[in-house]
């Protein structure tokens, strides 16, 4: 009898400490003594405790796989190669999340070890994720480099067929009339006295070179003198007629006056 209430009183000390520690609300149960002692005994936290403390990490590893779920959709939209960059798997992680989320349904025992389990993953999907981003960003920046390298050549490529174009002769002739318009107002009459003179002189052809030292469509003496159009004077028919109609407007004021002055002199 007296080791029976030993015992009762124990417990009932227990029960009332508990009791002191967290009152139930009116009209709700007592807390079961013996889950109270056990807990009690064992040390163990409430499942309410760990389940706030499983909260952090349930919340990050949620953050996380969205994370990665939106870089994987937009390197597959992408269509880059990142394959050297490791794969960003979720399915383990959200399988846990899964489990995680429901919580309140494990024990507490349970509950640790999954929030344990969750942190660890998410750690590993975090790395995972900032080295495919790495990977995503070079590949992106490689290929904003190469689309830059492509389009300087096709531009480089377009600016050689225009300028073979324009140092054909009837691109040079049409050259001529274009800049005789706009810079001087000559119009179809000059043009003509340019194209006898300039057909004299060179056959417009800007590679002509005389042993004198004449250079180019106007036959410039010596070719440097072009130099003041352009550093491409050797190469560019258009720098050539800017600088040959700009010696004629200085000298003979017309190309009709310039070829005059050539049918009398056989030079101008």
């Amino acid at each position: 009898m007296m080791i029976l209430g030993t015992a009762a009183a124990t417990l009932l000390g227990i029960t009332l400490t508990a009791g002191m520690v967290s009152v139930p609300a009116a009209g709700s149960e007592m807390p079961d003594p013996t889950a109270v002692v056990a807990q009690l005994v064992t040390g163990a936290e409430p499942v309410a405790k760990v389940a706030d403390d499983a909260a952090i990490p349930l919340v990050e590893a949620k953050d996380a796989v969205l994370t990665a779920e939106a870089l994987a959709y937009d390197v597959a939209a992408s269509g880059l190669d990142v394959s050297a960059a490791p794969a960003v798997d979720v399915s383990e992680l959200q399988s846990d999340i899964d489990a995680l989320d429901d919580r309140d349904a494990l024990s507490s025992l349970v509950v640790t070890v999954l929030a344990g389990q969750v942190e660890a993953e998410t750690k590993s999907l975090v790395s995972d994720t900032a080295t495919l981003q790495e990977a995503f960003t070079a590949a992106q920046e490689k290929k904003a480099a190469d689309d830059a390298a492509a389009a300087a050549a096709a531009q480089a490529e377009a600016a050689a067929a225009a300028l073979a174009s324009a140092n054909t002769v009837d691109g040079a002739k049409a050259t001529a009339q274009q800049l005789m318009s706009s810079r001087y107002g000559w119009g179809g009459d000059q043009f003509s006295c340019l194209d006898s003179l300039w057909n004299k002189e060179s056959g417009w052809n800007y590679q002509a070179y005389n042993p004198s030292g004449a250079t180019g469509i106007p036959q410039a003496l010596p070719g440097s003198k072009m130099a003041s159009e352009g550093s491409d004077w050797q190469t560019n028919a258009a720098t050539q007629i800017a600088w040959g109609l700009g010696y004629i407007s200085s000298v003979y004021g017309t190309p009709c006056s310039a070829w005059g002055h050539s049918q009398a002199m056989n030079w101008y």
